[in-house]
């Protein structure tokens, strides 16, 4: 376990003790992060310590992470993380690059990356004592913390918009969280969820607006900086080596502003050399952060969200400054793709990859696509997709980017007509 100092905003600096609840600044509102004794990492911890751990899944980097072990050996809170890592040399081909990876995320326990910021925010609610959690989801984040809260044996509420896709829901159900479906959008149901942890006392799991999340989300970024140096150089160095490039869907923010703030974590312990270049990838119906990026400003203005990719489908990100500021300072960019554009991903990372992911997942390649055409991403860039939910969560979306199978008769004569 890291050493937790406290909490610093990340709009004005001001820094707050490791007080057990604190969600966002009081001075600004802005969004919390999570301030640790690095010192004290860089002096207990190496990259070969960790690379000689036995733990599979995202708990290897438990001396980077401000909870303690949770125990719980043998349940799905210890298996999050630990994805695969595939290269994929005809998906390059067929882009003009050398060398791109796929970080499939969707092989989480509850099938979505969303198990990392869930697994570590029960961690953190076991260890303050809080009785219940809370959140608001779209699906994702919500069958996270059901399964994880499951696990741990800890009461769960999750508030869904009442469109979220039924396999989602479902999964809420069957790990027996309480359940209320919002008739209003994600939005809507994010502000009940923080009112109602204010006046009952949950502990509330919001995406970009616990400063936990993302301590679990930079995980995935340890893994992508671990995993790469594996398939580039092999291990036992001092340091690991990153990619060039990395694409990752955007809706709330949460998950790239966590990214950036694994791979920050490593520069400044001297694990990694630089900082890969950050892709954020949104839907052009709901591209609240890509528009400020591309009028070179710093206020996130809401839209009227309108996607299929329903796990990006946010009005106003909660964590869209942070976001913001990771693709900036990374050297990056974000992108937009439209709903087209994401069911042909679909169909390609199926076929070319065997990689089944969601609309949110398939989006980061088809932000590749597009980063491509713009001039974005050259030959020689090493290039890593997240893809960041199983396409399981939404079978409707990938029966959209197939088309339905023929019915026949169980007959040859039937069946040889079907093939002409």
């Amino acid at each position: 376990m890291a050493a937790f100092l406290g909490y610093r905003c990340s709009g004005c600096g001001t820094e707050f003790p490791p007080d057990p609840i604190r969600y966002t600044c009081p001075h600004d509102g802005s969004n919390l992060d999570v301030a640790l004794d690095l010192e004290a990492v860089r002096r207990r911890s190496a990259p070969d310590q960790i690379e000689r751990s036995q733990e599979g899944s995202m708990w290897r980097y438990l001396p980077l992470l401000p909870v303690g072990d949770p125990g719980l050996l043998g349940t799905p809170l210890r298996s999050a993380g630990g994805t695969p890592f595939f290269e994929c040399p005809r998906l390059a081909k067929r882009h003009g690059l050398r060398r791109l990876w796929v970080k499939d995320d969707g092989r989480n326990p509850t099938a979505s990356f969303k198990d990392r910021a869930s697994a570590l925010v029960v961690a953190r609610a076991r260890e303050i004592g809080a009785e219940k959690v809370v959140t608001a989801s779209t699906g994702n984040a919500g069958a996270a913390l059901a399964g994880m809260a499951a696990a741990a044996q800890m009461p769960a509420v999750i508030f869904a918009p009442r469109t979220a896709p039924p396999a989602k829901v479902a999964q809420l159900l069957v790990f027996g969280a309480q359940v209320f479906l919002v008739d209003g959008s994600y939005d809507d149901a994010f502000d009940l969820t923080v009112h109602a942890s204010q006046a009952f006392g949950w502990y509330c799991r919001n995406t970009g607006y616990n400063p936990f999340t993302a301590e679990g989300k930079k995980t995935g970024a340890f893994e992508i900086a671990e995993q790469f140096h594996h398939a580039s150089s092999g291990s036992g160095n001092s340091t690991w080596e990153v990619p060039d490039a990395v694409f990752v869907s955007v809706g709330d923010g949460n998950i790239i502003s966590g990214i950036h703030k694994g791979f920050h974590d490593l520069a400044a312990l001297g694990w990694i050399e630089r900082l890969p270049r950050l892709y954020g990838v949104q839907a052009e119906g709901s591209a609240a952060i890509a528009n400020a990026f591309a009028a070179g400003e710093d206020t996130i203005r809401p839209v009227k969200a309108d996607t299929l990719a329903d796990s990006i489908s946010v009005d106003l990100p909660r964590d869209g400054l942070r976001a913001l500021r990771a693709v900036r300072d990374s050297g990056g960019a974000f992108v937009t793709v439209p709903d087209e554009a994401i069911l042909k991903a679909i169909a390609e990372l199926g076929r070319e990859a065997a990689v089944f992911a969601e609309p949110a997942g398939a989006a980061a390649y088809a932000g590749l696509a597009e980063a491509i055409r713009r001039g974005m991403v050259r030959e020689e860039d090493r290039v890593v997709i997240l893809i960041t939910g199983s396409g399981l969560k939404d079978v409707r979306a990938a029966l959209r980017s197939v088309g339905e199978a023929p019915v026949i008769a169980p007959t040859l004569e039937a069946l040889r007509k079907a093939m002409a």
